[in-house]
């Protein structure tokens, strides 16, 4: 029997149509070539062969190089990875302490160099702030591996846009490309390399386009390296912030007067908007500037669901306002002035955290400076250049308060004109012409002659000195001479006593500038600071002890409880005598009561003080006391320009009246320490009682408002101890 051949069974071609037939092979065979010929070219494919084979090799070299950059930022990123230190390393940065000073109170009022508030974690911090971080400075932050290829690109579009270059602007920087750069990439502080920290931190902060990649690899180990809510702990631990504030803990407690783990969303708001430029929009340099930023971060926050629409809308509602202690940015000037109390090493130099206790009062610097801004408000024009100054002191030199100028710009370091500028003192150096007298045993009521008169000053010829009105009132008591700011008794008095006697006063009451040599000296002819003449008056209110005005009570490094440096008053040693320092007292009430200074009269409250007025009016002063404080105040241009129509008796008194007013607000009044003087005679007075009174008896007799023909003439000695020195 026949077998069927062994084939395979056709396939059912029904529906089918049968391929039709071409002098092309079937799909999937290749047509077989004849030995020795290749593939035809058009003249077309011979022109692109050559550009072909350029980019085939060009995507070889490609894919190639990018193997080895891979490789080359593995192993680089490696690196960095084994050099990165445990992140509770990095929180503090600072190279330098900061300085906290607290006021007589103990409450902090100022601070100086960097501070920071302590560590605060990204876990435990106020989830507001965390967010408002986040929201404003990297939406991606959770999803990128330390570089945003989106952020970068973005601001690349954006910068090119404004008209700038790729790098220049907006840098698309992540929260970890930002924490590398305040690392300055591993690459600590040396003080023997750098000039200074600024000029370390400046270099930090350069932009180039090599410094961007090695910021991308730094930021690339710190992924691999440390947990996300590492690096933002980092990086609000060390990042500046203004006023000081270096890290968001410290910030919370400058502005706000609370931790950080306690903002609202408006505060958070407000200390994630200093992140873009911390100075400018510092609330205490422009609290509605910085409330406009803070409203900005707010509608990023609801916008990327940090905020519910009813939170956001209570947080635009109630923007985040600055603390008391933030917002009376009081104390500038102090704070500069005590700053140089301590050595540089623990004050403006220090790597500690210090903190100074200070004498320094915010309600009477607050005073002084209302009452200065009142009377320039109302009493100087607009455009006026003119400056002033005030200091207020207890009579032991305690500082309370300082007013170095009309505007405290918020920095430290400006010009100080209570205790920088030293400028001619005019009048207001008379009373230590006549604390001499009555130290060598004169009396207020001696008398001296008031009239022309000229010497002769070797090497400058004669010499005429004038009263301020060109009046002459023949003979006069002390008293009435120093009453009405007289030039000629002054003068006569000075030469009589003998100049060394006055400057040994002067000097002994803590006037440390050169004094003049000539006859000029008790014209106030010598140069002084705001701060040297109220301690001087001070001196004269505590009973003719001098005093060296101090502001630091005590310093300690925080943590510590034993200071390193104290001091309880300024006491020092004795100028005149009490009796003297009573009497001088009297003497400069009758100036405020009756005399040049009576635009500083305080009504019920006894006060005493001196007026004082340089040649053409370039500086005006006046200076004087109650029983319980001591203020100075000066006035004049910084350029020595002439005031128009200004004297010492006039806005200076002013200043101090509404200075003292607002000081001594709701205190009880008290009787000056003075002593009313005796008839003149030779032989000494009672000796006075403990409350520093003369003893009433018959023979006690007030005669310094009595007419001068009727007062008793023991007292010409003065007349006949200069009449042998000058000239009429």
């Amino acid at each position: 029997m026949a077998r069927s051949p062994l084939v395979a069974p056709r396939r059912a071609t029904k529906g089918r149509k049968p391929a039709a037939k071409s002098g092309r092979p079937p799909s999937g065979r290749r047509r077989r070539r004849t030995p020795g010929r290749g593939p035809r070219r058009g003249p077309l494919g011979l022109l692109l062969a050559p550009f072909r084979w350029v980019l085939g090799l060009g995507f070889r070299l490609v894919w190639r190089g990018a193997v080895v950059a891979l490789l080359i930022l593995g192993l680089a990123v490696g690196y960095v990875y084994t050099t990165l230190p445990s992140p509770e390393a990095l929180l503090d940065g600072r190279a330098r302490g900061s300085v906290t000073l607290l006021d007589r109170s103990g409450e902090i009022f100022a601070w100086r160099g960097e501070q920071f508030g302590g560590q605060i974690n990204a876990e435990t911090v106020s989830p507001y702030l965390a967010n408002a971080i986040v929201a404003t400075e990297d939406r991606r932050f959770y999803l990128h591996p330390g570089v945003d290829p989106i952020g970068v690109a973005s601001a690349v579009r954006i910068n090119l846009r404004e008209g700038r270059g790729p790098l220049s602007g907006h840098g698309g920087s992540t929260i970890t490309q930002q924490t590398a750069k305040l690392l300055c990439l591993g690459v600590p502080y040396d003080p023997d390399t750098w000039e200074s920290e600024a000029a370390y931190e400046e270099d930090c902060r350069q932009t180039t386009l090599w410094r961007k990649v090695k910021e991308a690899v730094f930021a690339l180990a710190m992924e691999a390296r440390y947990t996300k809510n590492e690096i933002l702990t980092i990086y609000m631990n060390r990042v500046f912030l203004g006023a000081g504030s270096r890290g968001f803990e410290a910030a919370a407690q400058r502005y706000f007067g609370k931790s950080a783990n306690e903002v609202d969303p408006a505060e958070a708001a407000m200390l994630a908007g200093l992140l873009v430029a911390p100075t400018r929009y510092a609330p205490t340099a422009n609290l509605e500037r910085s409330q406009d930023r803070a409203s900005v971060i707010v509608g990023l926050m609801e916008e990327q669901d940090y905020l519910t629409e009813a939170e956001a809308r209570f947080a635009l509602d109630n923007p985040a306002q600055l603390s008391a202690a933030a917002e009376a940015r009081a104390g500038g000037y102090f704070a500069d002035w005590v700053m140089g109390a301590g050595p540089d090493f623990l004050t403006r130099k220090t790597t500690e955290d210090v903190i100074m206790r200070t004498t320094f009062d915010p309600a009477i610097q607050a005073a002084a400076e209302q009452a200065l801004q009142h009377v320039f408000d109302t009493q100087v024009r607009d455009s006026s250049e003119a400056q002033a100054a005030i200091v207020v002191m207890s009579a032991d030199g305690a500082v309370r308060a300082m007013v170095g100028g009309r505007k405290f710009k918020g920095v430290a370091g400006q010009f100080n004109r209570a205790i920088q500028a030293r400028r001619q003192t005019g009048s207001a150096f008379k009373p230590f012409v006549y604390a001499a007298a009555l130290d060598m045993g004169y009396s207020p009521l001696d008398t001296v002659t008031d009239e022309p008169l000229t010497m002769q000053i070797p090497g400058s010829g004669p010499w005429s000195p004038e009263n301020y009105d060109r009046r002459y009132r023949g003979r006069v008591t002390l008293e009435q001479a120093l009453q009405n700011s007289l030039n000629i008794p002054a003068v006569k008095v000075s030469e009589a006593m003998g100049r060394e006697a006055v400057r040994r006063v002067a000097t002994g009451f803590g006037i440390e500038s050169d004094l003049a040599d000539g006859p000029a000296l008790a014209l106030g002819a010598s140069e002084s600071t705001l701060l040297e003449m109220t301690g001087a008056y001070a001196g004269i209110l505590n009973g003719g002890t001098s005093v060296e005005p101090y502001g630091l009570r005590d310093l300690r490094i925080q943590g510590e409880e034993t200071p390193l440096i104290g001091q309880e008053g300024g006491l020092g040693e004795r100028v005149i005598s009490e009796r003297a320092a009573r009497q001088l007292t009297y003497m400069m009430s009758r100036v405020v009561d009756e005399g040049t200074g009576e635009r500083a009269s305080l009504g019920d409250r006894p006060a005493a003080g001196k007026t004082g007025t340089t040649s053409a009016a370039r500086d005006a002063w006046f200076l004087g006391f109650t029983a319980d404080y001591v203020t100075g105040v000066w006035m004049g241009y910084d350029d020595n320009t002439p005031l128009t129509g200004v004297t010492g008796g006039g806005l200076p008194a002013e200043i101090w009246r509404e200075t003292m007013a607002r000081v001594h607000q709701g205190m009880p009044i008290h009787d000056l320490p003075m002593m009313r003087p005796d008839a003149p005679r030779r032989d000494a007075p009672d000796a006075p009682r403990t409350d520093g009174r003369v003893a009433r008896s018959d023979s006690d007799r007030l005669i310094g408002r009595a007419p001068p023909d009727q007062q008793p003439n023991v007292a010409e000695r003065i007349i006949n101890d200069v009449m042998g020195i000058f000239g009429r």
